[in-house]
């Protein structure tokens, strides 16, 4: 087991059974199944980070590494999960035993590309602020105070923007700092791309294009109208600053026996419709402080009458909660919307009452935000955590963003799924298993955002049934995993780390020692641990539901 331990430093992943059941019958025997605890982006300064693109397999579109088997002479490799001989490019001939690519090194299972010119522009993070004020007068001065702290923290280059909601929702626009300007939307109905484009004037002084997509600079959008609501941080921090300051609560009166009109849902909305407009496709993040329950429009969880109490467990599980499933499948709309342009949610509750997270949280969970609940918004908890999005221990950005991971495998292992903050990108695939775990029916997944700690259970079948004739009987009882995870590095660029492992497949009752020498206890723990929890609440709900 130590060698495989000594691994996890160096490829960010700890597997349950690293010898592998060589059958289908000797897997299911085993209870615990095939799986890793995989982290995509975990730190490793041993990593090389290569300046070109990568080598990729014609057949299965794996990428070049250590357990390829070369023929120098012959400028051939074979892939080791499809077998396939592949002819190395020119600017691989002077290739040799002795003048080997970095990818082959027996010692950089996982590797780096930074090929611009596979990977396009650099393209600066994006961080849109959305920002309750329906709340106390003290509860807003905390707030202020920390979002204050965080604008100080962000990055020169980074882009940031700003929405504040209550009764309505306002999106203020930066780049005009002669005096506040924003513009308003009604927070009774949910508010379109195209709404977007037409009421913020995107379109000033130019005809609309009448056919085509109108999203982003590379579709005809000029950079100067994208700029008018996301500037550098560098450029707009004196007049986000002072929108800051000059925060107040929700100027319009709530009677005595009512809610606050909060929309939360519209607010959200426009938020991922604005950037859905502004930089879709690029790495940005909806960070929502929210300081009640969502009373108007789309995405309520209860009418505005105090006679009415908001929604419990209880209530949940019974079915008993009318604006419940309506909301949920608003969020879920707003999910699809948020992934299809790779953007991610983070949400910061904080409140004595509830705010519909249990609502909220498909979007938040799918795009791989984060979540945070505390009492107020002067709570150390809340505090600490804004600070430590933005700064890491070695004083810089640890965030990634607009990911996709993909996974392939040798013959005979098929993929359940992947427990974890991704969604599905529906490749069907020959490794999809047809027992689905979470994410599963498919070979590649979406990462909206990840950091270095993000964790990923991944989930595997073993489709060989019969054992006489399995890879763990012939000369070569190695079995192989790739991993391969896209993102958006927080300096901009785009890049692709790949990691190659190799395990050993063995069959029959007389490998038995070898599984159990082979078996990690602790990463089972953590694979049954999230199996568990997974099933309780998609399978138990009245067991495990968040409020």
């Amino acid at each position: 087991m130590s060698e495989f331990l000594d691994l996890e430093a160096q490829d960010g992943i700890r597997m349950a059974w690293n010898v592998i059941p060589g059958t289908k019958q000797d897997a299911i025997n085993c209870v615990v199944p095939v799986s890793a605890i995989f982290t995509p982006l975990k730190p490793n300064p041993a990593i090389p980070v290569l300046p070109y693109a990568p080598l990729r397999c014609r057949m299965c579109r794996s990428i070049l590494n250590p357990f390829s088997v070369v023929d120098f002479v012959a400028k051939i490799w074979v892939c080791p999960f499809c077998f396939q001989r592949n002819h190395f490019p020119q600017h691989y001939y002077t290739i040799s035993e002795n003048n080997l690519p970095a990818e082959l090194f027996p010692q950089f299972t996982t590797v780096e590309y930074a090929s611009t010119a596979e990977t396009g522009p650099v393209v600066p993070p994006v961080f849109l602020f959305v920002v309750d004020t329906c709340m106390i007068e003290e509860e807003i001065g905390y707030l202020k105070s920390a979002l204050a702290q965080a604008i100080e923290l962000l990055p020169d280059q980074s882009l940031v923007g700003f929405i504040t909601f209550g009764t309505y929702v306002q999106v203020h626009e930066l780049g005009f700092g002669l005096l506040p300007k924003s513009y308003v939307f009604k927070g009774t109905k949910e508010v379109t791309k195209e709404q977007i484009l037409d009421q913020m004037s995107f379109f000033a002084g130019k005809t609309k294009p009448t056919t085509g997509v109108i999203a982003g600079a590379r579709d005809g959008l000029s950079t100067g109208s994208i700029a008018r609501f996301l500037l550098p941080a560098s450029e707009c921090e004196f007049v986000l600053n002072s929108v800051i300051e000059e925060l107040q609560r929700d100027p319009w009166p709530v009677p005595a026996d009512k809610r606050s009109s909060r929309c939360t849902g519209v607010a959200l909305s426009v938020a991922a419709s604005l950037l859905g407009v502004c930089v879709p496709g690029s790495g940005a993040r909806i960070m929502a402080f929210v300081g009640g329950p969502s009373t108007e429009g789309p995405g309520s969880i209860v009418s505005k009458s105090l006679s009415e109490p908001i929604r419990s467990h209880k209530d949940l599980n019974k079915g008993s909660a009318p604006l419940y499933n309506k909301a949920v499948k608003f969020y879920e709309d707003i999910s699809k919307q948020l992934v299809n342009q790779g953007h991610v949610l983070d949400l910061f509750a904080c409140a004595l009452d509830q705010v519909g997270v249990a609502e909220m949280k498909v979007a938040v969970e799918r795009t791989g935000g984060i979540v945070v609940l505390a009492e107020s918004f002067g709570h150390s908890v809340f505090k600490d955590s804004l600070r430590r999005i933005f700064q890491s221990s070695d004083n810089d950005l640890d965030l990634s963003f607009n990911g996709i991971f993909e996974i392939n495998c040798s013959k005979d292992v098929k993929i359940q799924g992947i427990i974890g903050p991704c969604t599905s990108l529906e490749k069907k695939s020959p490794l999809s298993s047809d027992t689905i775990v979470g994410q599963g029916n498919t070979s590649a997944w979406k990462m909206c955002g990840l950091d270095r700690k993000t964790s990923l259970c991944l989930i595997f079948d073993i489709a060989k049934k019969d054992g006489s004739d399995s890879i763990g009987q012939s000369a070569n009882d190695q079995f192989y995993f790739q991993f391969l995870t896209y993102y958006q590095h927080h300096e901009g660029q785009m890049r692709l780390r790949a990691t190659t492992l190799s395990r050993k497949w063995v069959a029959g009752s007389g490998g038995v020692q070898e599984l159990i020498a082979g078996f990690d206890q602790e990463a089972a723990a953590a694979v049954m641990a999230r199996l568990v929890s997974f099933k309780m609440e998609a399978e138990v709900q009245s067991l495990f539901c968040w409020m």
